[in-house]
């Protein structure tokens, strides 16, 4: 076997050597991309760890913490009033339920009307006579005896 063969090629030189062969091509590519994937997901973790030990994502986190705690408090006070969202709501909703209706209604008459235009129009083109070529005609008219 050759050396290039017996060595482990890393992410990036199978993902060039993918796209240059196309025997093996789409299992190198996607084996290059997993491995980009995987060492990028790394090197991201890696990142994390340093900056939570400098302290700068703890402070980050702590921040988060805070947020979150005034989001609950939102969330809490939303669920407190929502028996009477759910009143307003049904009174909205019992004054709009004659709007689809009507909705409805109207969609009908239109799509009655036109279905009855367009025949209208159409038994119109039928039935009108044509008109009298000024040409003379090309065959005999006359029916031979």
């Amino acid at each position: 076997m050759s050396a290039q063969a017996e060595s482990r090629l890393t992410p990036r030189q199978r993902l060039t050597r993918g796209l240059a062969y196309s025997a093996m091509g789409p299992v190198d590519v996607t084996r290059g991309v997993v491995g980009l994937s995987v060492n990028t997901a790394h090197s991201t973790a890696s990142e994390l760890r340093r900056r939570y030990r400098e302290g700068r994502l703890a402070r980050d986190v702590s921040a988060a913490q805070e947020t979150i705690g005034q989001e609950l408090a939102a969330a809490q006070e939303v669920v407190a009033n929502l028996p009477q969202a759910l009143r307003d709501a049904r009174r909205a909703q019992r004054r709009r339920a004659r709007r689809p209706l009507v909705i409805a209604g109207v969609a009908v008459v239109v799509l009655a009307g036109g279905a009855v235009a367009f025949s209208v129009v159409r038994r119109t083109t039928r039935q009108a006579p044509q008109e009298p070529s000024p040409r003379p005609p090309s065959v005999d008219v006359q029916p031979r005896p």
